[in-house]
């Protein structure tokens, strides 16, 4: 064990908040918290993913962006391998190719209502199948297969978010890159956790491993974002409004290791007035496959990618206030409608790539951190009185 500040130990250098210089492209990590694959996907989630494909799409015009986003980073925590564990110890034989998200999602709403009797040694086997095979439970396998088809309904960049497996530091050289930087609390030898310690910096204490050697969500994401953040200019962390407090812990880890990081925040979607984890139920009949069922027999596919994009990505605004509105979600659906006959139904850019025009115009609207703000972007598609390059913004970031 040695304390956060030993003697001789630096303090974290202070992150380089310049910008690039106008004549070398940045590069950008993109680090998103994972959607873990045990529910459907609710508005709240479809809304995250959203913001995150209109910031890399707009932010990919202005330099180099990369997204690191994965199902194996977060595989190894207690709410993945428990439910898992839950659905093999309660349902063992259960094939689960035929069942859809609702029916995945309310099993996963029913471990949650169960007392839980998974222990380390319970948990293990799964873990290591893991860590060893890239291995995924058939009821997460048949989710991925779920949110595949409906990433290419809605038009996500990468219809395959998710499914590459990404690389990783071993836990143990985790932990020894967090001692070497005077940022590491480490109890295992009594018998007890191992923590971040970032209280020099006026931020708590927060274990990420436990007395028993398994990992929170947080030494998952820092296992591969310490591999590989260092080689980009400028890394985002993007989390819901809830995880902002442990992401304030990771962005600061970074900049202890000299990398410059900022933070982006969504906000959940209320329904119903209420704003709670999936695992609480309260979703059904607003999941991204029963809106696909409501709207795009209707409306077409086109319309209806932007105007979920317009919805939940402007409409809904950067609060929590609003419940999530079927009719609202309509009604932007046919302005979407309007939107693509004014432009002519733009399809996606030539190989010329974004104009001049609209990197001008993304510039205007990226921040100190050099990043393109999805809200700000997409609300300027709905002013009445700023001039947008509709057919390039559409045709390049929103189709």
């Amino acid at each position: 064990m040695r304390p956060a500040l030993a003697e001789g130990v630096q303090r974290c250098p202070a992150p380089d908040r310049s910008s690039p210089s106008p004549a070398k492209s940045s590069s950008t990590l993109l680090a998103p918290v994972t959607v873990t694959p045990t529910k459907p996907l609710t508005p709240s989630h479809v809304k995250f993913l959203l913001w995150m494909d209109v910031l890399q799409r707009a932010t990919a015009c202005l330099g180099e962006v990369t997204c690191l986003y994965s199902h194996r980073t977060f595989a190894l925590t207690q709410q993945v391998l428990g439910f898992w564990e839950y659905l093999d110890r309660v349902m063992p034989g259960t094939a689960y190719h035929g069942m859809t998200e609702e029916e995945i999602g309310a099993l996963y709403v029913r471990s949650h209502a169960s007392p839980s009797t998974a222990t380390a040694e319970t948990l293990r086997p799964y873990a290591e199948r893991v860590e060893r095979d890239g291995w995924f439970h058939p009821a997460t396998r048949r989710l991925l297969d779920l949110w595949e088809e409906q990433y290419r309904v809605i038009g996500l960049l990468d219809p395959e978010l998710g499914r590459h497996q990404a690389g990783r530091l071993a836990q143990e050289d985790v932990v020894a890159r967090l001692l070497d930087a005077g940022i590491g609390l480490d109890l295992r030898p009594w018998g007890g956790p191992f923590y971040l310690d970032l209280s020099a910096y006026g931020l708590p204490l927060r274990q990420v491993v436990d007395a028993q050697g398994r990992p929170n969500f947080l030494m998952c994401a820092l296992r591969e974002l310490l591999l590989v953040a260092g080689r980009y200019d400028h890394v985002v962390l993007a989390s819901d409004a809830e995880l902002a407090p442990d992401y304030r812990l990771l962005a600061r880890t970074l900049e202890c290791f000299g990398m410059r990081a900022s933070r982006l925040a969504v906000t959940r979607v209320p329904i119903g007035g209420v704003s709670r984890s999936t695992r609480h139920g309260g979703w059904e009949g607003c999941t991204l496959g029963a809106l696909i069922d409501r709207f795009v027999p209707e409306h077409g596919v086109p319309a209806f990618r932007l105007g979920l994009r317009l919805y939940l990505v402007a409409g809904l605004g950067k609060g929590a206030g609003q419940s999530f509105d079927p009719e609202h979600l309509r009604r932007q659906i046919n302005r979407a409608a309007r939107m693509l006959d004014q432009a002519g139904q733009p399809g996606q850019p030539g190989p010329a790539g974004p104009s001049p025009e609209l990197r001008v115009f993304l510039r205007g609207l990226a921040g100190a951190d050099g990043y393109v703000d999805p809200y700000r972007l997409t609300s300027s598609l709905l002013s009445r009185h700023r001039p947008v390059p509709l057919r390039d913004l559409l045709g390049t970031v929103y189709t």
